[in-house]
């Protein structure tokens, strides 16, 4: 769904005092549009400095995150990222030596996928122009505030987490 089919929704749905309660799409439209406009001018800073887009990045962040590195499948699970698309990054960053692949010890049939210290120096800079690029965006909304979000959306992702876990 792209955001301007999202706001056509937006815009013919019934307004408060109208028949059905809408608040719920009207916040999951506020924050599917919020989350994609960061994504966009994260994405093009990314590209602009690093010639680098967001998948590559959260990748290389999952295997900031666990130095001994991760099997390809749980890199597609960790990333929400396909298997095959996985496979196509990881050859990507392999042939620019960003990251290594061996075989696991105990599965043949699995690679075991690092950072070479030429990765984690280039994973370093772009997780502090990250870091930078976030706070920037968010400099408008006072610190309370943020904090105030970020529990209510962990409360939401929990009640999500807990649903997806009984089914």
């Amino acid at each position: 769904m792209t955001v301007a089919t999202m706001v056509d929704a937006a815009a013919r749905m019934p307004r408060p005092g109208d028949s059905g309660d809408h608040e719920s799409l009207r916040l999951w439209l506020r924050l599917f549009t919020c989350t994609t406009m960061i994504e966009r001018q994260v994405g093009s800073a990314l590209k602009r400095e690093f010639g680098s887009s967001l998948p590559r990045f959260d990748l290389l962040a999952q295997l900031d995150r666990c130095r001994d590195g991760l099997r390809m499948s749980e890199l597609s699970e960790r990333t929400l990222t396909t298997g095959g698309n996985i496979t196509w990054l990881v050859r990507a960053l392999e042939s620019e030596g960003l990251v290594s692949r061996r075989v696991a010890a105990a599965d043949r049939r699995a690679a075991i996928v690092r950072l070479t210290p030429a990765g984690q120096r280039h994973f370093n800079a772009m997780a502090r122009a990250h870091e930078r690029w976030i706070i920037d965006l968010f400099a408008t909304l006072p610190a309370a505030d943020q904090r105030t979000l970020r529990r209510l959306l962990d409360t939401l992702g929990r009640q999500f987490r807990s649903t997806r876990t009984s089914e």
